[in-house]
């Protein structure tokens, strides 16, 4: 990325500044602004997060707010209540609460002398999701939002869930929320009440995987904050964006069909990371991007941003499998709406261990073969993260690890390339011997030499066939017609190649199994694999303006005083046949040398099971953070176990905080939720 010094305009910051919300808390903003901003105001832009604007983003804040109000913009990143040096607790996600501090904000925002009344939101994850329901509130002052890794559904397209299935991510998850809202805020900006601040997070934040482990089905709990109970919420323009190794991919399409605002839509190959730092590669001048799309919607520039393709998207070529990527090959095409003029759905028949090719021989539905499927459940030890971080490597591995436990459909031989946009559908007609099964659905690109790269993927919680909010155990040798919905994707399958569909009963630990084995017969005569084909020719490609390459304003200085280290291991113990992944995320310790502040992070989590014995599934995680500055010196350590029996999931908890070597707060939860069809 290339580090910009000189700017339109000479910025000033305002390192801390108080905002105080209606019920009198006082939340930590910092504020880039152009230095003519006092008298020549300016649009304001909110990035409002709990990540803590004083260490944890600040690198990555000091990169991308800098540069937007060198180009005419006042930058406030502010953190949310009970995180960072803002005042009170915070207790869960996106709360009323929240929602109700981010309106205050932005009216504070748009009452500043150096605001000229106009204010946008922005933001990646928490950010993005939060900018999104704000928007549905339609707050005076919003012109437009930019978003980036969101979902606007939060039980069927979150962390927590995928097709009604628990993710172990939302156990990781939880986990990081655990951690963070554990730590401290900063003597050196909030005085001698900084010690009274931290026990009082201790005391309240309270256990949230409990609270998100209450609520199994799509209830009033998911609903809120989902604005995709009403799309016409949304008053307006929104810039969505994602990445294919992202876990929010399929929120983008949504918002680009359903809202009934202007909108833009931009889908690259990174994982969970802003553009202009994406990764996989490649990389964007994302900063560029959001100047354009500011200029338009808050000063009302007519710039020609809307004049381009609704929907621009990174075309993937064909890849061997990997963990990581440095880059992915392909080529950005333009979409003039969503759904897609250019694609069509065409269909793929299943017979025994083959997909019938369009226009090839294809079975009648009435020729029908039963296949059996009951696969051992170390099935998904190489699906990789539900949302990738790129660090450690986090994607799939090469998916014949993974098929030897799975029923597997392959196409002939590809003679000519065929190249996909959208979701995929696999329809199944199927029997389960069990109440409760799943089924995990991969689509892998399978090269000449046998390897298989996964492209795409969906999950369904069997239970959860016809409703996420009211769904029915099944009757064991009833017949069912069921569609699992995988990710969006934009693929090129290449000549000479052929694509792969695999089903499993068992997809662990991406997400928790059944409370039972479940043996799951597929039906062939009525089962379909339905592939979004957009069979483009090259004369037909809309011709796209070229991003620049990313840049942005250098970063603030921090050393690396000790090396971290990334682990990704998959281990298996014959002796005990037991199966374990373990992943370690040691950040090791950096200092902030501006504000002389050392920050440790560490974190370690493993996920074990025995045989093939679904309760044996057992999720750890533990979290260290640290804070050190002369004599300063306090750290947290959380840790967190989820187990199960055939009725329930059993969680314990442990947070313990030190000032020095002295332990200042323990607390300990033993907790025991109903298992709900899950």
């Amino acid at each position: 990325m290339r580090e910009v010094t000189s700017l339109p305009h000479d910025v000033k910051e305002d390192e801390h500044l108080w905002i105080p919300v209606s019920d009198g808390t006082r939340l930590a903003a910092r504020v880039w602004r152009p230095a003519t901003s006092d008298e020549q105001p300016v649009p304001a832009v909110l990035e409002f997060i709990p990540y803590r604007k004083r260490d944890l983003t600040a690198v990555r804040d000091s990169v991308h707010h800098p540069y937007l109000a060198g180009h005419g913009y006042a930058c406030a990143r502010v953190d949310l209540r009970g995180t960072g040096e803002s005042e009170g607790v915070l207790t869960d996600e996106y709360l009323e609460q929240e929602l109700r501090d981010a309106e205050d904000v932005l009216a504070w925002l748009a009452g500043q002398p150096w605001c000229d009344g106009h204010t946008g939101m922005m933001g990646i994850s928490w950010g993005g999701f939060n900018a999104l329901q704000v928007a549905a509130r339609r707050p005076p002052s919003l012109r437009a939002i930019a978003i980036a890794s969101f979902t606007d559904d939060r039980y069927a397209d979150d962390i927590h869930h995928m097709g009604g299935c628990l993710l172990s991510d939302n156990l990781s998850w939880a986990s990081t929320m655990f951690a963070g809202t554990s730590c401290p805020p900063d003597p050196a900006l909030v005085g001698e009440d900084w010690r009274e601040m931290w026990l009082r997070r201790l005391r309240e934040s309270g256990l949230w995987l409990r609270t998100w482990l209450a609520h199994q089905r799509r209830d009033d709990y998911w609903k809120h904050g989902s604005v995709c109970e009403n799309y016409e919420d949304v008053g307006c323009p929104v810039f969505a964006v994602s990445g294919w190794a992202d876990g929010y991919s399929n929120a983008v399409f949504r918002l680009m069909e359903r809202l009934g605002v202007e909108r833009k839509g931009l889908i690259g190959p990174w994982s969970h990371k802003y553009p202009h730092q994406g990764r996989p590669g490649p990389a964007i001048g994302y900063l560029q991007e959001l100047v354009r799309w500011w200029d338009r919607w808050l000063k009302k520039i007519d710039n020609g941003v809307m004049d381009e393709p609704t929907l621009r998207v990174w075309m993937q070529q064909s890849v061997p499998p990997s963990t990581s990527y440095e880059q992915r090959p392909g080529r950005w095409v333009g979409e003039p709406s969503w759904p897609s003029p250019h694609t069509r759905p065409t269909e793929l028949a299943l017979a025994p261990h083959r997909l019938c090719r369009p226009g090839g021989p294809a079975p009648a539905a009435d020729d029908e073969t039963e296949l059996t499927l009951e696969s051992p459940l170390s099935v998904g030890q190489f699906a990789g993260k539900w949302c990738s971080y790129s660090a450690p490597p986090d994607l799939p591995y090469d998916q014949r690890e993974e098929d030897g436990g799975s029923l597997v459909f392959d196409t002939g031989v590809l003679t000519e390339p065929c190249e996909i946009l959208g979701a995929p559908v696999v329809r199944l007609e199927l029997e389960a011997s069990e109440p409760v099964a799943m089924i995990a659905a991969r689509l892998s690109d399978v090269a000449a030499d046998g390897k298989a790269t996964r492209v795409t993927y969906g999950l369904l919680n069997l239970t959860h066939r016809d409703s996420h909010e009211h769904p029915e155990p099944l009757e064991p040798g009833r017949r069912y017609l069921v569609d699992v919905q995988l990710n969006g994707v934009a693929q090129v399958f290449p000549p000479g190649h052929r694509i792969r569909l695999s089903l499993s009963t068992s997809y662990w630990p991406l997400a928790w199994p059944p409370p039972r084995p479940a043996r799951v017969a597929v039906f062939t005569g009525a089962s379909r694999l339905v592939l979004p084909v957009r069979p483009m020719a090259e004369s037909d490609e809309v011709s796209l303006r070229p991003f620049d390459e990313p840049e942005g304003t250098p970063p603030l200085s921090t050393t690396q005083v000790h090396p971290g280290r990334q682990e990704w291991r998959v281990s298996r113990d014959l002796v005990h046949n037991r199966s374990t992944l373990e992943v370690v995320a040691d950040n090791g310790t950096v200092r902030f040398d501006g504000i002389d502040l050392e920050v440790t992070r560490r974190e370690r989590q493993c996920y074990s099971s025995e045989a093939d014995d679904p309760l044996s599934a057992r999720g750890e995680v533990e979290s260290t953070r640290r804070f050190r500055r002369g004599d300063w010196d306090v750290r947290t350590v959380t840790h967190t176990v989820l187990r199960c029996s055939e009725d329930a999931f059993l969680l314990h908890a442990r947070l313990d905080a030190y000032e020095g070597e002295q332990r200042i707060h323990s607390a300990n939860w033993d907790e025991t939720i109903p298992r709900d069809l899950l």
